[in-house]
């Protein structure tokens, strides 16, 4: 009975902090607070990383500069006998919206405007919060933080395409399909974003007190 009454009633969770454990960031591996290294991969351990939100803001802050230009420059460049046209991100979905092709133009702009908008400030909230007082759940920005990690990988679609298109179309002096400097610039943007992401130390979610809502 004492078991049956119990069973509703809520049980504490503790960090391994709170527990006197230290996971190493590498393998995973999980040991007594005090321990300086890793004995499995040699890894320094380190229950917390004081510099992460220095670099999480270094590398937020380089990718939105190199993400402006990405937007104002042209991400392709189509040469022709008669013409030479440039296509900036936005200006390209656009151009296929009125061409019909309405999948692609979605695809482009998720892809190149939604997803890096989105991981700029999923990540400038996650800093942002481990700082100020506990207002949100800890389950719910841990798993923000998966998503940003998950999603990073698709961010570099626009660059694949340029890519493809500039090594599969060239038709002799006909149509000639290159590059042009958004796509560096974009590249960057989304690598910055990225290393921005992987700096965070999710640990530090979990350090806060108080209620959450």
């Amino acid at each position: 009975m004492d078991d049956m009454a119990g069973a509703g009633t809520h049980i504490p969770v503790i960090s391994a902090r709170d527990a006197g454990l230290v996971a190493c960031t590498r393998c995973t591996r999980v040991w007594p607070q005090g321990q300086e290294r890793c004995g499995r991969c040699g890894s320094r351990l380190r229950s917390r990383d004081d510099n992460s939100l220095q670099r999480v803001w270094a590398w937020w802050i380089a990718g939105l500069i190199a993400y402006i230009p990405a937007n104002l420059y042209p991400m392709l460049t189509t040469s022709t006998l008669l013409s030479t046209q440039q296509s900036t991100i936005i200006g390209g979905a656009v151009e296929l919206f009125e061409m019909g092709s309405y999948g692609v133009a979605v695809v482009i702009l998720f892809a190149s405007v939604a997803i890096p908008v989105g991981k700029f400030m999923a990540v400038a909230f996650l800093a942002i919060s481990v700082r100020g007082a506990r207002r949100h759940s800890d389950h719910h920005r841990h798993l923000l933080y998966e998503l940003v990690e998950f999603i990073g990988r698709w961010s570099m679609i626009d660059v694949f395409v340029v890519a493809i298109l500039s090594a599969l179309v060239h038709l002799g002096s006909l149509v000639e399909i290159s590059p042009g400097p958004a796509a560096v610039t974009f590249a960057l943007s989304v690598v910055f974003t990225m290393l921005s992401a992987q700096s965070f130390d999710s640990r530090m979610i979990f350090d806060q007190t108080g209620p959450s809502e």
